[in-house]
Order: C-alpha cells, then sequence, then structure tokens
C-alpha cells in the first residue's frame, strides 16, 4: 500500500511540474507583451493592438487560473462548490472572449486591407474599447444564466458539497451541457464563417493589389489563416469536456491522463498561437521583446521600438 502511495505521489508531482514547464513560459512570454503594451502609446491608441492586448489579457487569465485549477485537481484538493463557482464562470468568460477577440481583430484586419480609405474613420481607439466591453458583455451571458440555473435547480446538499473545480460541476444535467455545448459551437460556427470571409476578401485583394499594397495584403491573409488555426484549437477545446465525460465513466484514472493531455494540447497551445501570430511576425512587439529578453535595461527606449 506504501508503495502504490509513493507511485501515486510520484505521479502527481511528475504531471504538475510538467504542467508548469508547459505554462509559465507562456505566462511570462505573454505578461512581457503586455508590459511591452502598457510601455508604448502607439500600443495603446491602434486599434488592432488594442485588441491584441485584451487578447493577452485573457490568455494570462485563462491559463493562471487554469493551472491553478489542474494543481488542485492532480492534487487531490477538494473545495466547496460555492468558491468554485466564481472561478468557473470566471474561466467560462475568458473562454469566450478568445474567439471573439479573434474575429474582432480579424474583422479589423479585413477593414485595414480591403477598406484602407475608411480605416481610420472605422478602426478608432474608442470604439475598439466599445468592442471590448461588448465581448465581454457576450461572453459573460453563459456562465450568468448557467449559475442562476444551478442555483434555482440544484439542491443544498449538491451546493454545500465539495469538489474539484471545473465548469462541469455548473450544468450538472445533461440536458443543460448538451444545449450549451449545441449553443458554443454554433457560434463558433458563425465566428469560422466571419474568418473565412475575411480570408477571401483579403486574398482577393492581394491578388489584385501591386507593390506595398500587394505585401501588406499577403501579410495579413497569413495572419488570419492562423486566426482560423486557432479558432480550431478552440473548437476542440469545447469538444474536449464531452469527451472527458464519455471517458470518466469507464476509468477515473484514464479520465485524469485524458483531461491532463487535452490541457497540454488544446488549452496551452491555442493560447500560445496568439503570442506568435503578432509577438513574433510584428515589427514592434518582436523588436521590444528581443529587448527586453536580452535584459539591457528595465525600461524601453522609445528608440528601440521606433518603427513604422
Amino acid at each position: 500500500i506504501s508503495s502504490t502511495k509513493l507511485m501515486s505521489s510520484t505521479g502527481v508531482f511528475i504531471s504538475v511540474a510538467l504542467t508548469q514547464v508547459f505554462v509559465w513560459p507562456f505566462v511570462y512570454l505573454i505578461f512581457l507583451m503586455i508590459l511591452i503594451f502598457s510601455k508604448k502609446e502607439t500600443f495603446r491608441t491602434e486599434t488592432r493592438y488594442i485588441l491584441f492586448g485584451h487578447s493577452l489579457l485573457v490568455d494570462l487569465i485563462f491559463l493562471c487560473l487554469t493551472d491553478i485549477v489542474v494543481v488542485l485537481s492532480y492534487s487531490f484538493v477538494v473545495i466547496p462548490l460555492r468558491f468554485c463557482i466564481p472561478i468557473c464562470m470566471l474561466i467560462g468568460a475568458v473562454t469566450a472572449c478568445a474567439p471573439l477577440t479573434i474575429v474582432a481583430m480579424c474583422v479589423e484586419r479585413y477593414v485595414a486591407i480591403c477598406m484602407p480609405l475608411r480605416h481610420h474613420a472605422i478602426s478608432t481607439s474608442k470604439r475598439a474599447l466599445i468592442v471590448i466591453l461588448m465581448i465581454w458583455i457576450l461572453s459573460s451571458i453563459n456562465p450568468f444564466v448557467d449559475m442562476f440555473i444551478l442555483i434555482s435547480t440544484a439542491s443544498r446538499e449538491y451546493l454545500s458539497q465539495l469538489t474539484y473545480c471545473h465548469y462541469e460541476i455548473m450544468i450538472p444535467e445533461k440536458m443543460h451541457q448538451f444545449a450549451r455545448g449545441l449553443l458554443y459551437i454554433v457560434g463558433l460556427v458563425i465566428i469560422l464563417t466571419v474568418e473565412v470571409f475575411c480570408y477571401v476578401m483579403i486574398y482577393l485583394a492581394a491578388r489584385a493589389a501591386s507593390g506595398d499594397n500587394k505585401k501588406s495584403a499577403s501579410k495579413g491573409q497569413r495572419t488570419i489563416s492562423l486566426h482560423i488555426l486557432q479558432l480550431v484549437l478552440c473548437t476542440a477545446e469545447v469538444m474536449c469536456p464531452y469527451i472527458e465525460a464519455v471517458v470518466m465513466q469507464y476509468d477515473i484514472n484514464i479520465y485524469l491522463i485524458v483531461r491532463y493531455v487535452n490541457f497540454l494540447t488544446f488549452s496551452i497551445t491555442s493560447r500560445a498561437v496568439s503570442p506568435l501570430v503578432y509577438g513574433f511576425r510584428d515589427e514592434k512587439f518582436h523588436t521590444a521583446l528581443i529587448y527586453y529578453i536580452r535584459c539591457k535595461n528595465n525600461t524601453i527606449s522609445s528608440d528601440t521600438i521606433k518603427q513604422s
């Protein structure tokens, strides 16, 4: 029995340590980018950088919260369900924020490339902040609805039990789970349709353009391609709980393994795409990021990241 417990403890330790190895480099990278965003006025006034900064913030919140939840789960720590509900609601909101922010960034690129003369009039910093507010409102609807349904229908015993923190505790009824999943997938299909439309229009603009315009359109086309990849990963992440629910009915140990692999593969990978899209491909962010990593100074020099 003692050797079995030792093996179990060793497995938990390895899983938790491996999670930190995967998560915290991305957390560090995203934190650096948010710091760069806050230091440069250009980033705070241009629409695409405002949306990118919001995307980074959402990814940072998601990675930190899910890391805490995974560590607690693999350490077999249970907490009262009432304390889990706010955490689950925030995770649900930031999960929905990610694809909505992606589509906003794609539409901004579509306007910039296909409507260049109207871009500065349409894409303003004030409108970007309004879009972000709308994204949070739309993303919070489902978590609040799920919370009200749970409080209205669940028994007092269920609400007072100890549990692991995962969003499925807020939707214990199978019909509710199915309806929520179907609604989320429909939303992602609509978002994917918008992104494909933007991609096709930018592709046509790239074919018709020449010189610098053609280069800009081609770059925008590649950026949206990466956004579509990120959206596919978000879709796969939504499907993971349903696969995990089926596996859990047969073997709890296999369920924990599948849940862990899904977390590393889809949750972390999909959040790592955003820094790769803008952090390394955008000249301003790339220059500033290299500057910070090399630790040449504690502050960002305006001359270092001054590029058009």
